[in-house]
């Protein structure tokens, strides 16, 4: 008998619940992958995808009816948008709005920080993340004293050509108003779909780690890791004071009901032990304390490779959130956390474009056997994005093969 969309979400939503929570579920569950394989498989470009909400919806719309993965990643593109969440960390109606920033809001921003199809780069590249440069070593001081008022009144108006001056950040600000609503609204659309298609609602907000915030948004990463060697006092307290501003704007979720946020890592993999345990480690440790406080779990991408740091995982609580893998060995990582922290990777992307189904289906066999007993483990692709010319039969061999040994 064909199950019921409510019947296929409640049997999806007690696999993911199983693993996050250390448990065996009835089989190991399987995260989705997106990105640029949805707009092609549609047959619309990059930047249909990225500007036409209606076009991107029908697009992840029969993405997921095709491809049924037990947590969907299907959603119109939109970029990091941590900085303005500082900004906004006040402003609890506002602050969670900002946790990416799509095409349309890049346009109306005119910021630097990002690259979108059809503008600066191609009509079928995926969108970019460039980051910059936009605060000088001597103003590590204005940060540490108040971090909101910095970035919103010195960081924003050099980052953002349409926030340059007060006259053009009052339109700005309007017009990026109406396209937060839009963008919502795109995304309630999705959601509505993903349900009526036996999707489970697993929401995420968005935390990030103080040390990202100054290397991604404020300094760029070079002059970040020169910053540590130049000025270390100076980089210790502004993480710090960077603290407070992440946790309010984090915690806006957890008063729409969302108690799962998403952390993602970069500057982990460019850093020693010593130096991740003395400027990096900290102030992320105590975000993800004081959030699982407000009963708040996090689900914590640790990107690059973090083989070097993952000891340090060990001194959160049991059962604190996710740990999300890209380069690192999942099964080094499912032996050193086993127990204590649900362990999310494992396929990776390259697997998935350069790979046959049999290679796939062996690849996760293989896979399955070292980290599935015990639980506490949901299989992903390495990254949440796959090319535009991945193999949709791999995409359908790595669905059959967790049906098979999974």
């Amino acid at each position: 008998m064909t199950k019921s969309a409510q019947e296929l979400a409640n049997e999806r939503l007690a696999r993911i619940e199983a693993a996050m929570n250390l448990q065996e579920p009835d089989r190991v569950p399987l995260r989705g992958i997106g990105g640029d394989i949805i707009p092609a498989y549609a047959g619309i470009t990059q930047q249909e995808f990225c500007y036409d909400y209606d076009k991107g919806i029908k697009a992840v719309e029969k993405f997921l009816k095709d491809f049924p993965f037990d947590w969907p990643s299907g959603s119109i593109p939109g970029l990091d948008g941590r900085v303005f969440s500082v900004a906004f960390a006040n402003s609890p109606e506002v602050a969670p709005s900002t946790t990416f920033i799509s095409g349309p809001m890049h346009d109306v921003l005119g910021d630097k920080y990002y690259r979108f199809p059809g503008n600066e780069i191609d009509v079928n590249a995926t969108p970019q993340f460039i980051g910059g440069t936009f605060m000088d070593p001597e103003e590590y001081d204005e940060l540490i004293e108040d971090p909101v008022k910095f970035v919103t009144e010195k960081v924003l108006p050099r980052a953002c050509d349409n926030l340059a001056t007060p006259r053009q950040a009052m339109a700005t600000w309007v017009r990026l108003g109406m396209e937060f609503g839009r963008f919502a609204a795109a995304g309630r659309q999705i959601g509505m779909i993903a349900a009526s298609l036996g999707y489970p609602s697993v929401r995420m907000g968005g935390a990030y780690a103080p040390l990202d915030i100054i290397g991604d948004f404020l300094r760029g990463i070079t002059n970040t890791v020169l910053d540590i060697r130049r000025y270390p006092d100076k980089v210790k307290k502004a993480t710090e004071a960077l603290v407070e501003p992440i946790l309010n704007y984090a915690l806006t979720y957890k008063k729409l009901g969302i108690n799962l946020v998403m952390i993602p890592l970069h500057l982990n993999e460019y850093l020693s032990p010593k130096l991740y345990k003395e400027f990096y480690w900290p102030t992320l440790k105590e975000i993800i304390l004081k959030l699982g406080e407000e009963g708040v779990k996090s689900w914590v991408f640790f990107e690059g490779h973090h083989e070097q740091h993952l000891e340090t995982i060990l001194e959160l609580p049991k059962g604190w959130g996710v740990a999300y893998f890209e380069k690192t060995d999942v099964v080094k990582a499912k032996q050193v956390l086993q127990g204590h922290t649900c362990v999310v990777g494992g396929i990776p992307v390259s697997l998935l474009v350069g790979g046959t189904p049999e290679r796939i289906k062996e690849y996760v066999k293989n896979l399955l056997e070292q980290v599935k007993p015990g639980g506490g483990f949901m299989l992903s692709p390495n990254i949440g994005t796959a090319p535009a010319e991945t193999p949709l039969e791999n995409l359908t061999a790595l669905i059959e093969a967790v049906e098979l040994y999974g």
